[in-house]
């Protein structure tokens, strides 16, 4: 895994947790929860093609297919 990736992977997280916290002091709740999971699926998202050479790796290595 590239090292780029998990400090890109970090930095999404960094910046979610400081809005989640200001958007929680406004009381804006349901904006909070929202971008949580704009958060969550931004990182779901880069991981994806780093898990399909995972897989594409682990194909070759035991000859399946």
């Amino acid at each position: 895994m590239e090292l780029d990736l998990l400090f890109k992977i970090a930095a999404v997280g960094i910046i979610v947790a400081i809005l989640n916290l200001i958007l929680k002091k406004t009381d804006h709740d349901e904006q909070a929860v929202m971008l949580n999971v704009a958060g969550l699926i931004i990182v779901l998202m880069m991981i994806i093609p780093a898990l399909s050479e995972l897989f594409d790796t682990i194909k070759n290595v035991f000859g399946l297919w």
